[in-house]
């Protein structure tokens, strides 16, 4: 066996490579429930795919993967608590995350409890980050910015088709320096 005694970056890279592109093809983790709770006559497998579904969305808050959001919800998504002036179906929501991320960039979202019962999914989610960016009119001097919001999914056909939600806006609010 012949010993390398020199090296090589072209022959380093290629070694590399195999390792690489496993690292860069392994799929995204999802966020996990700090804590579950299932209603008892669900199927493992029904639960399993509910949990999926909000699990996905969840991470889309986490990360801003939008591919996330559009896996999760339905074309004909319907957002039952918006915010006056947001948009109805998917688009609503992925507009609301990129405006979002301009003030909050490094925004975290961990899911604290889930409840999956029926057709629905119940999200206790906590969201924290530095409000760095703009929000309106206001610009962030780097404060922290930690807030909880519930989330009600009702999931058909393995996609969210509506959400009742309510945010901590009061703490938010102040948080950002609005009041």
């Amino acid at each position: 066996m012949k010993k390398l005694t020199s090296y090589s970056p072209r022959l380093a890279a290629l070694m590399l490579l195999p390792v690489a592109s496993a690292v860069f093809s392994a799929p995204l983790e999802l966020v996990k429930p700090h804590e579950l709770i299932a209603e008892n006559h669900l199927s493992s497998a029904r639960e399993a795919a509910l949990e999926t579904v909000a699990r996905r969305y969840a991470t889309f808050w986490n990360t801003g993967d939008e591919a996330l959001a559009r896996e999760a919800l339905a074309d004909n998504f319907i957002d039952k608590t918006p915010p006056e002036g947001r948009k109805q179906g998917p688009e609503g929501a992925l507009l609301a995350s990129r405006a979002f991320r301009t003030a909050v960039p490094d925004l975290s979202c961990e899911v604290e409890q889930m409840i999956v019962a029926g057709d629905r999914v119940v999200s206790h989610l906590h969201f924290r980050g530095h409000f760095t960016g703009t929000f309106g009119k206001l610009k962030g001097k780097g404060q922290q910015v930690d807030f909880i919001a519930t989330d009600i999914y009702q999931i058909r056909n393995n996609k969210i088709i509506a959400n009742w939600h309510l945010e901590d806006n009061l703490t938010l609010m102040k948080q950002l320096g609005a009041l």
